[in-house]
């Protein structure tokens, strides 16, 4: 007697042999790197957002899926060293902090170098990410470093003055000393005996509470965190700008080994993620000064005269990258000039323009 349980195994079996081939899934394993813990902004975003979008998109033609093992606060390189981390191979896919590599990334600095002209970390992301597929000097420099540049990075909206005491012009700050880092300390150098005093965020509160500085150069949402408003109670809205600090890179021989479409995800998703931290460095911005001003401290506007003046007392910082870059055979020139238009067009326009003498 045949029974219906017979019929149905049956079934199964001749189902099971005039079937296709089954298609097996690629599993492709990704190393992350970055020295700074997971609660900083850009690696816990990586980690909310884009990991999950990756693994979202490859998951709609579901030819491959990531194995992802993050490795965070120290545990394969500090902070300065995912550059040469992500060199070497020791992780695949890393966030540069590319201002600790101004000599192997000069480049990078574009938005460093022109300040005053935009507070906007959306814009700023885009225009300098867009430069960077359109001249290849950034790619090129970090080519050399044996990476593949996917995209740059945004998380702050503006470089502010926070002081000890009231600052309303240029002026108040002769004879002052203020903390910074890297290229804002050149914003010094055309105010009469300012002097800059080199540091860092974990530095900046003991600097200004034992008066070894009056001023420190930040962005509001880092005072926020480092409580500065209990030692420099004076917000000094110099509106400096938005500059990029955070690069997404991929180890150039890991690269050459991904299957085409991991690659074209990788490329989307990063563009996506600048877009994604810009806006929360935007939201944070906001909500950083209104903790500020809750937390006893005062904002004072400089004026726009002010702005343009201290601008014009700078020295041109933007050309001396961009002759730089001219004398190692890129077009430094074009660059800036372009990076400065895309931003113009965008609806900002500085208190000089940089791309003259």
């Amino acid at each position: 007697m045949i029974t219906w349980k017979k019929c149905s195994l049956v079934a199964a079996v001749i189902a099971t042999m005039t079937a296709g081939p089954a298609v097996a899934q690629e599993t492709v394993s990704a190393v992350v790197i970055d020295g700074y813990p997971d609660r900083a902004l850009w690696v816990r975003e990586f980690t909310n957002f884009f990991i999950p979008e990756v693994d979202r998109r490859l998951a709609e033609t579901g030819n491959y899926a990531m194995s992802w093992q993050e490795n965070y606060g120290g545990s394969i390189v500090k902070p300065r060293g995912v550059l040469e981390g992500i060199q070497l191979g020791l992780g695949d896919i890393g966030i540069v902090t590319t201002i600790f590599h101004s000599s192997k990334l000069p480049s990078q600095g574009l938005a460093a170098v022109t300040p005053f002209v935009s507070s906007d970390a959306r814009a700023v992301a885009r225009a300098v990410d867009e430069i960077a597929r359109e001249y290849p000097v950034m790619q090129n420099e970090f080519a050399a470093q044996n990476q593949v540049y996917l995209a740059t990075g945004v998380v702050l909206n503006s470089y502010q003055m926070f002081c000890s005491d009231p600052i309303e012009s240029i002026s108040d700050l002769e004879g002052r000393k203020v903390a910074g880092a890297g290229v804002n300390l050149r914003y010094l150098e055309g105010i009469k005996d300012a002097a800059g005093v080199r540091g860092g965020l974990t530095d900046f509160y003991n600097m200004l509470q034992t008066g070894l500085v009056d001023c420190a150069m930040l962005w509001p949402e880092a005072a926020a965190s480092f409580n500065i408003s209990e030692v420099g109670p004076y917000m000094i809205r110099t509106d400096f700008g938005a500059v990029n600090t955070k690069t997404v890179t991929v180890n150039q021989d890991y690269w050459n080994a991904l299957p085409d479409e991991v690659k074209d995800v990788l490329r989307a998703v990063a563009i996506d993620y600048r877009d994604h931290l810009a806006s929360i460095a935007m939201d944070n911005a906001a909500a950083a000064e209104a903790t500020y001003l809750e937390t006893g401290g005062t904002i004072i506007d400089i004026s726009a005269d002010e702005r343009a003046a201290w601008g014009a007392s700078m020295p041109n910082v933007a050309q001396e990258l961009a002759a730089t870059l001219n004398g190692n055979g890129e077009d430094g020139t074009g660059m800036l000039e372009s990076y400065l238009a895309k931003l113009e067009a965008a609806g900002f326009v500085g208190v000089r323009d940089w791309t003259q003498p």
